[in-house]
């Protein structure tokens, strides 16, 4: 059966899921060097499709049934790509 879901985060509960994101999720992704900075959009935001879910550490690997990829859009304030860049390294996204 389909499923989608959407999940919109602001203010504190936005910035403890980058903080985590960025320092938790992140590292666990074999061989990563970095997020493509071709993943903005003309108005500045940023994407990342992710292959599963299990690169977060608060999930535990025994009560998965399946694995699901997923997409995380980072929507910003940036008119542009370069001004997007800027606010999202700025905010310690490791984008190369």
């Amino acid at each position: 059966m389909p499923l989608g879901l959407t999940v919109t985060l602001r203010g504190k509960n936005m910035y403890y899921f980058l903080e985590r994101f960025v320092n938790l999720t992140l590292p666990r992704i074999r061989d990563f060097q970095g997020l493509n900075p071709l993943s903005f959009d003309k108005k500045g935001n940023y994407n990342i499709g992710l292959k599963d879910q299990l690169i977060f550490p608060e999930l535990e690997y025994d009560k998965i049934d399946q694995l699901l990829g997923f997409n995380i859009s980072f929507v910003t304030t940036a008119k542009n790509k370069e001004e997007g860049l800027v606010l999202l390294k700025k905010l310690t996204l490791p984008i190369r």
